[in-house]
């Protein structure tokens, strides 16, 4: 789209004026007519072709440069202005994680989501990922083994294992929604592990259980690894009630 295209610009009520602006910038991303790299029209006219004030602009702009899906670039000529920019990863997994963590989702929910993302994604891992990918695992691994780490550094580590393996299994989309809800439930989880009373046995099975998901992946055991990791995750849905 170039600067000067005036077609789909239409005016918008009044009423809520930076969410309208975010909506119409939103529409336009969806339906094609704008993508990644096109920049939109300078605040004055965009403005004025949605009949909206400057200011609603300005706020609709700050609030998708928050999300991640516009960038601005100071200076002059053609390089400067506001663009579509392609979602970061991170900026997407914040954007889910907060929603993962307020909407409140049934905790069976919860598990069986975690189950059929990372069951996938460890299967994909196991075929397709390199070495590098699983030295990086054996290391997180190697820290949660440590006989004095903390249960918050467990966790901590925990995390990162999961996420590593989702993320070696190569769909961007499926790692970023893994790494999402592992995220969302890093305090519920923590409270979980600090009251644990039988914690001693809990992470000897978890460490086990570890090495055992990481075997599978070097022997490149899809369905193995599959099958290995729900079951761990319902072992850990079990002894570890998220409240």
């Amino acid at each position: 789209m170039g600067e000067n295209d005036t077609t789909g610009w239409d005016p918008l009520p009044r009423s809520r004026a930076y969410e309208l602006v975010v909506q119409a910038i939103e529409d336009r991303i969806a339906n094609g007519s704008l993508r990644v790299g096109d920049p939109l029209p300078p605040e004055r006219e965009l403005a004025s072709r949605l009949e909206v004030s400057r200011a609603g602009v300005r706020e609709a702009v700050r609030v998708l440069e928050g999300q991640g899906v516009l960038r601005a670039r100071v200076g002059s000529g053609s390089e400067a202005g506001t663009f579509v920019a392609a979602l970061p990863d991170e900026a997407l997994t914040r954007f889910l994680r907060l929603h993962v963590a307020l909407s409140n989702f049934p905790v069976a929910d919860v598990v069986a989501s975690r189950i059929a993302l990372e069951s996938t994604a460890a299967a994909s891992a196991a075929l397709h990922a390199g070495t590098d990918a699983f030295d990086e695992i054996e290391v997180l691994l190697e820290v949660m083994e440590q006989p004095d780490i903390s249960r918050e550094d467990f966790n901590d580590a925990d995390a990162r294992f999961h996420i590593a393996i989702a993320q070696a299994g190569g769909n961007r989309l499926a790692a970023s929604l893994a790494t999402a809800i592992r995220g969302a439930l890093r305090e519920p989880l923590l409270r979980a592990i600090v009251s644990a009373s039988d914690w001693d046995d809990v992470v000897t099975l978890l460490r086990r259980q570890h090495r055992e998901i990481l075997a599978a992946l070097r022997a490149r055991d899809a369905a193995g690894v599959a099958d290995l990791i729900a079951r761990h995750i319902r072992y850990s849905a079990d002894v570890l009630p998220l409240d």
